[in-house]
């Protein structure tokens, strides 16, 4: 039985998993809140935004974890196919979750219906990202801890599609993105508790590509997307402070109008 350690470099690949969760949830709930104000296209695109952060968040946050994962006696590789492929699912199921809630007018309804998709497509994830590990061994899977990891994942989506609907200022959704970057990260590590790993000593290479070789620098690609789409977020008026101008606008325009008829 090979030895894990689930953090080869210390507390840095943890904090730093967390941070991408929270980053990806925290820009993923503003953009919801931004959605539910819009109508149309522009709904769309926020909600097409939201469900791409917290995708990307939650896969970051699971990559950028698995940097710290090491088995004794084997080395570690990935399967690339199979890692973008988790990728594209923690992007479409919550997108699906999300637009679910963005558009549903029972949304009791879409909120438990969402929550659950997302929660399994957020394990799915997990688990695919791991069935992309080759190293000189058996894995296999405590099936209890592994049903714990699936139940935290559906309640943490939950979670997150309810947040996304009720809570609105900026201060609520920091707390609300911090405690969901904790379940998300929770999810995370009792699924590595779940794993054991039978070394089979070999020599014969393995397939597939190092962590830091293809998993390193699509997190960091990745995590600068969270940066740059939370500036431009920030940066972008709401829906209160579009409407706020243009009122102001119109008022100037008819204080102008007032002026001309009097002179």
């Amino acid at each position: 039985m090979g030895h894990l350690d689930h953090a080869t470099f210390g507390w840095l690949t943890p904090v730093l998993s967390y941070a991408m969760a929270c980053i990806g949830a925290a820009l993923g709930l503003r953009c919801t809140v931004r959605a539910l104000g819009a109508t149309g296209r522009s709904r769309r695109n926020w909600l097409v935004t939201a469900a791409s952060a917290i995708g990307t968040g939650i896969w970051t946050m699971h990559f950028v974890a698995m940097l710290g994962f090491g088995v004794s006696g084997t080395d570690i590789r990935y399967d690339v196919p199979l890692t973008v492929l988790s990728l594209l699912v923690a992007m479409v199921v919550v997108c699906a979750g999300v637009f679910a809630v963005g558009h549903s007018r029972d949304r009791t309804r879409a909120l438990l219906i969402g929550g659950l998709t997302t929660g399994l497509g957020v394990a799915s994830m997990h688990y695919l990202g791991m069935a992309a590990v080759r190293l000189h061994g058996d894995v296999t899977y405590d099936p209890m801890l592994v049903g714990l990891s699936v139940a935290i994942a559906v309640v943490a989506a939950t979670a997150a599609l309810w947040a996304a609907l009720n809570i609105k200022s900026p201060v609520a959704v920091t707390l609300a993105s911090l405690v969901m970057g904790a379940a998300v990260s929770s999810m995370h590590y009792t699924g590595m508790l779940a794993v054991h790993v039978r070394v089979t000593p070999s020599g014969e290479s393995l397939t597939g590509a190092t962590a830091m070789q293809f998993i390193f620098p699509l997190a960091v690609g990745l995590g600068s997307y969270l940066f740059l789409t939370s500036a431009f977020v920030a940066l972008s008026p709401t829906t209160g402070e579009r409407e706020a101008s243009a009122a102001a606008q119109q008022a100037e325009n008819a204080a102008v109008r007032q002026r001309a008829r009097t002179v």
